[in-house]
């Protein structure tokens, strides 16, 4: 079975959940059309990346009636979708990825765990990963700032993952380092990255949504300033990939005790 998968890349209307949320159930349909199994947001579509939306009333899952937009579009074309949200969890606020499938109740799925300067003022950092399973490809999750951890990718890939997917918000200025750490979580465990980014309001984020190949090859990349972009996961080229450039294979569990030598000159 392929899996082929969808990335997004639009802008979200700061607080204004009911707005953001009927543009990603018109993406998620336009996903389908395209043959997509799964389809990828961006960071804090359904809230905006915003500090007010942040602060002020967030969704919740204690009723799940507020994403039945997108729902309506899973349960017919039969598609997953990774909807990130700022979440109210009761007890803490998380930036989590709520995931979505044909028939089922949505699952908040993954909080992102490495949280930039300001959002730790306001989110709790995720205490572990998640995957999941379409047909026989197993898709991992992440937000943003976890990708530019390489452990967290690797523990990803670790787990059976052979897709890693992420939901980002870049600000201007970031380009070279968004596409380096998606390239490099690529090759570095042969998989395919999926990254879906915000463009526009309120902070002028760039955008950059795609998909990088298990050699870091960048394959397709949105090019409308919103849009979609869709890629078929090959597994014979993961396979191929992991025998050639053997970092995956040849890692260690641990590298030992690691061994200071004194001052060598001065």
């Amino acid at each position: 079975m392929t899996c082929r998968i969808a990335t997004v890349q639009a802008e979200a209307r700061p607080a204004d959940v009911a707005h953001n949320v009927r543009r990603a159930a018109e993406f998620a349909d336009r996903a389908a059309r395209a043959g997509a199994s799964v389809v990828v947001f961006p960071e804090a579509f359904v809230t905006g990346y915003d500090a007010g939306a942040f602060a002020g009333p967030l969704p919740t899952l204690t009723d799940s009636r507020w994403l039945a937009p997108i729902q309506k579009v899973v349960d017919d074309a039969g598609l997953v979708a990774v909807v990130n949200t700022a979440l109210d969890r009761g007890d803490r606020r998380t930036l989590t990825d709520v995931v979505l499938a044909p028939h089922r109740v949505p699952v908040a799925a993954y909080d992102k765990q490495h949280l930039h300067a300001p959002e730790r003022d306001v989110f709790t950092a995720g205490d572990g990963g998640c995957s999941f399973d379409v047909g026989d490809t197993r898709i991992a999750l992440s937000v943003c700032y976890d990708a530019n951890f390489p452990e967290h990718a690797a523990s990803a890939a670790a787990s059976g993952a052979t897709v890693y997917v992420n939901s980002g918000a870049y600000f201007p200025g970031g380009e070279r380092r968004r596409d380096l750490h998606y390239a490099a979580r690529a090759l570095d465990n042969g998989v395919y990255v999926v990254f879906s980014g915000l463009v526009g309001a309120p902070h002028d984020f760039i955008g950059g949504s795609g998909v990088f190949d298990p050699l870091g090859r960048l394959v397709t990349r949105v090019d409308e300033r919103e849009g979609i972009a869709v890629v078929d996961i090959d597994p014979d080229l993961i396979a191929a990939t992991r025998d050639e450039q053997r970092m995956w294979r040849d890692r260690r569990d641990a590298l030992g005790r690691h061994r200071h030598l004194d001052a060598l000159v001065g």
